[in-house]
């Protein structure tokens, strides 16, 4: 169950802290690691990038803020959505914070409750879209990535976002001036050719591993996306 949740990282040098936030976030179906400097901290993100990062201001060692910039900094955790925990309660404080780019600012003495709701909101609103499934189909959003009974497909990147945009609308029909306008956003030099070569471009690939009749063509009207 906690796999499911998701993994937080908790990072505080305070030992009961840590505990009792690790013990309520388990509580709530989490997997948690925790850190006691920013040193530690940054060494278990290199070994595994969690959901969320739940970060400490003060700590000996490399500080709060200093964790959160190489966060920021780093190709594979600047998206890395993150709470800070602070004593300081100033607002020049908590505008330092996020403008080195947190997510959200818990001041201290707070309720373990009341972290692990924001942990829930904010992975609620951080969260990517789910990749849609129709049929044999995958697309990952997030990697921009297409599967067809488990292999991958090679399109170009207007090929995913057409693509994408049909699955995310499993068997509704577009006509291609709708899809001029939603996937290329049409400024009105592409003609309705673009689409049809597109298509006909993504299902030769979609025939490769027999699957070229995933996108029917409703003559007169456009195209749509079977299962």
């Amino acid at each position: 169950m906690a796999q499911e949740r998701g993994h937080i990282l908790v990072v505080d040098d305070d030992e009961a802290i840590r505990l009792q936030l690790g013990w309520q976030l388990e509580a709530d179906g989490y997997a948690v690691s925790l850190a006691d400097s920013g040193t530690a901290a940054l060494e278990l993100l290199r070994e595994q990038l969690p959901s969320l990062l739940v970060l400490d201001l003060t700590m000996p060692g490399i500080p709060g803020l200093d964790v959160l910039r190489t966060v920021r900094a780093a190709a594979s955790t600047h998206r890395l959505p993150v709470i800070i925990l602070s004593g300081r309660s100033s607002e020049a404080d908590r505008v330092a914070g996020l403008d080195a780019g947190a997510d959200d600012y818990l001041v201290k003495p707070f309720s373990p409750s009341e972290l692990a709701a924001r942990v829930r909101s904010l992975l609620r609103r951080t969260s990517p879209p789910q990749a849609p499934v129709v049929g044999d189909v995958v697309v990952d959003v997030r990697s921009r990535e297409v599967f067809v009974r488990g292999n991958p497909i090679d399109l170009t990147a207007k090929e995913f976002d057409l693509l994408a945009h049909l699955a995310a609308h499993p068997r509704q029909v577009f006509t291609r001036t709708q899809l001029l306008n939603q996937v290329w956003d049409n400024s009105g030099w592409q003609s309705e050719a673009t689409v049809t070569e597109h298509v006909h471009r993504i299902r030769a690939k979609l025939a490769a591993v027999g699957a070229a009749d995933l996108i029917t063509t409703i003559r007169g009207v456009g195209y749509r996306l079977e299962a």
